[in-house]
């Protein structure tokens, strides 16, 4: 089969690659109908996450079962699935409370030995554990499936920002963060009631989709400014609510900058070029509280796949570049250079 593997920082190929098969009778073979790229993926691509030349990547994708092994009781040859991020065993005490991130012998989709969600096909571990049935028919509506693409990470990521956020119903809520785990941020706490979004960006054909997820205003400054006019939206208070989406030291400065005392930080984006860290007395002092972290998303995918399934929530909008496996080095490269906000694959 054919796959997307990384040599070098910007070095990207679609190479041919071992098929996957059955190792364990808990495998299924599972071939790949959408794929997209992550904005964590370009911390490979950048060079500032290490990775082996030839290593698979990838870890957001749906598809349909080709081959499940003996052990697999959920599932069977022809199933539409939605595969988390992470996969996880579903027996231990962490995958029992919703934790499936930090199951131990749970692992990442592109670690060194596994299969990446950028190719044709992937051998995916502990099934029964891991993978989410999806209707049939999904497999024929375009739009449907893209959007169900999104219950990989990122709807599931915006979501665990928005609880860690502490977003209720009539709660003002700040949205650090233009990217796709953002937008995605901005309908989940649209979801959960949140009567005032606040969405921190500049790029307009992005603040346009946080609008049209529920924001009620965009804040296009930046720092200090950004701080003022929250403050200034907000009646000097600041929100109830902040999701950090994008996980360097000033957005997170930023996050506790527009939070009101008493509120609560969600945070959710991958940790990156932090240097001298956050001031704790401040938080401290104001009672602002931090909660987040790496998203369980196969916790919350039975709770958001109805309302996906429905309409309801829509996160299809930020897929707005598509390509086919040959073109995923220029999918990256456009979110490089932010002429793409998340890229689609269809292989």
């Amino acid at each position: 089969m054919r796959a997307t593997t990384i040599h070098a920082p910007f070095d990207l190929r679609v190479e041919d690659v071992p098929d996957p098969v059955v190792q364990d009778p808990a495998d299924v073979v599972l071939r790949v109908l959408r794929a997209c790229v992550c904005g964590s993926d370009l911390w490979a691509y950048r060079g500032e996450s290490a990775r082996q030349p030839g290593q698979r990547i990838g870890h957001e994708f749906l598809g349909v079962v080709e081959e499940a092994g003996a052990g697999v009781r959920g599932f069977r040859r022809g199933d539409l699935v939605v595969a988390p991020f992470v996969w996880s065993d579903g027996t231990c005490a962490y995958c029992a409370e919703g934790l499936q991130t930090s199951c131990p012998r749970g692992g990442f989709w592109g670690s060194v030995g596994s299969d990446g969600g950028q190719g044709e096909a992937v051998r995916v571990p502990f099934a029964d554990g891991t993978l989410v049935k999806l209707p049939a028919e999904a497999a024929s509506d375009d739009r449907l499936l893209t959007a169900l693409l999104a219950l990989s990470d990122v709807l599931g990521t915006g979501h665990h920002a928005a609880l860690g956020a502490g977003v209720r119903a009539g709660s003002t809520v700040a949205v650090v963060g233009d990217g796709a785990v953002g937008l995605c941020g901005v309908l989940a706490a649209k979801r959960l009631g949140a009567e005032r979004i606040i969405a921190l960006g500049r790029h307009t054909a992005r603040t346009d989709i946080a609008r049209a997820f529920g924001a009620t205003d965009v804040v296009a400054e930046r720092g200090e400014a950004a701080e003022a006019a929250v403050r200034e939206l907000t009646g000097g208070q600041g929100a109830h609510g902040v999701i950090e989406a994008v996980g360097t030291e000033q957005s997170m400065r930023t996050a506790v900058a527009v939070a009101r005392d008493g509120g609560s930080i969600g945070y959710v984006g991958v940790p990156h070029g932090s240097g001298t860290g956050l001031d704790l007395s401040v938080m401290f002092n104001r009672n602002i509280a931090l909660r987040g972290g790496v998203a369980p998303v196969r916790a919350y995918i039975p709770e958001l796949l109805p309302d996906v399934l429905d309409g309801t929530v829509d996160p299809s909008p930020v897929f707005d570049l598509t390509v086919g496996l040959d073109g995923v080095p220029d999918g990256y490269r456009a979110m490089d250079e932010r002429t793409a906000l998340k890229v689609l694959v269809k292989p």
